[in-house]
């Protein structure tokens, strides 16, 4: 009998961590051999995972940085619970992983829902992070028309999840969003494996906490450094909305040219702008990463900054947020 065979992106070492009274949880883990290394906290989005989320920058983070990435509760192989999910949990979980592998204090990475995960962490057990990176995220979801409309829609997730046809349409929505020749073609059955290691329900849940959440009163008085990777072409998380975050934070910002699902479709634009991202805050000198620009944006208005250089762009509907 032939066992089909699966190609595998390059992992950092995986492990399960206990977190003393509330469960046990998956994360990957990289120490860098330099012990005064960083150590950055990767937070992955809405029905992802850490590996789904941020494998595309994983090789370039593990050469000057330590790291650990964390499945959050009910998504990937996180913590499963009989709880609803919470974004604050997920804050308190992420921060309890860092105290009980001895990390603190971090920067921590959030993309889209790993934002607010970062936001709540950083104001629920500040002296745990040291710096942020939040990415295609915002201080809220639910403030137009359009947004709240979709999100009466979240509670068909579940079903569809649970649908035998579910892996088929899944692997062509990642295959169409990549393309006929992508750099990660290779990986499409890997990554519709990972993102259906997902709990349905959960999911729904985590979506509806993503529905309430509102930062607006309190994030601009987190005063701790930050920095912002703003997709400049996103239709889920609003480039206007992505600059009314980076204002509150005072955030410096690199843009990049796509989509919400720039990890996958732009995987070289991520990494690069990722890492000039990092860099910035720890102040490790780094080039401008191509497709392009940085500034700061101050202020508590919605701020701008330069148009970036256009890109390739391949985005879709279905996204992990």
């Amino acid at each position: 009998m032939n066992v089909p065979t699966m190609t595998i992106p390059w992992l950092p070492e995986g492990r399960t961590v206990q977190l003393p009274g509330r469960g046990e949880t998956f994360v990957r883990l990289h120490r860098h051999s330099d012990p005064s290394a960083p150590t950055l906290l990767l937070l992955h989005g809405w029905t992802a995972s850490g590996d789904v989320q941020f494998f595309t920058a994983y090789e370039a983070l593990a050469e000057h940085y330590s790291f650990v990435a964390v499945d959050h509760r009910g998504h990937g192989r996180g913590m499963r619970t009989a709880r609803t999910f919470q974004l604050e949990d997920a804050a308190d979980d992420a921060a309890a992983v860092v105290e009980q592998l001895g990390l603190g204090p971090v920067v921590t990475v959030g993309y889209s829902m790993g934002g607010p995960i970062s936001l709540l962490l950083a104001r629920r057990h500040p002296h745990l992070v040291r710096s942020m990176v939040v990415q295609a995220t915002a201080l809220e979801w639910r403030a137009t028309r359009l947004e709240r409309a979709r999100w009466k829609t979240v509670r068909l997730i579940g079903p569809i999840m649970r649908s035998w046809a579910y892996p088929r349409w899944l692997r062509f929505g990642i295959t169409k969003l990549l393309g006929v020749g992508h750099e990660l073609e290779a990986f499409v059955p890997w990554i519709e494996a990972e993102t259906r290691r997902g709990d349905p329900l959960a999911i729904v849940q985590a979506g509806r906490a993503l529905s309430r959440y509102d930062a607006r009163p309190w994030a601009s008085s987190l005063g701790i450094p930050a920095a912002l990777l703003l997709t400049t072409r996103d239709q889920l998380v609003l480039p206007r909305k992505q600059c009314e975050l980076a204002a509150a934070l005072r955030a410096h910002v690199v843009e990049v040219d796509g989509d919400h699902l720039v990890t996958l479709a732009l995987p070289r634009h991520y990494r690069e702008a990722t890492l000039a991202l990092v860099d910035h805050l720890t102040g490790r000198t780094a080039a401008a990463p191509a497709g392009t620009v940085a500034g700061t944006v101050a202020g508590t208005g919605a701020g701008t900054v330069e148009a970036a250089a256009s890109g390739d762009d391949r985005s879709s509907a279905a996204a992990a947020s």
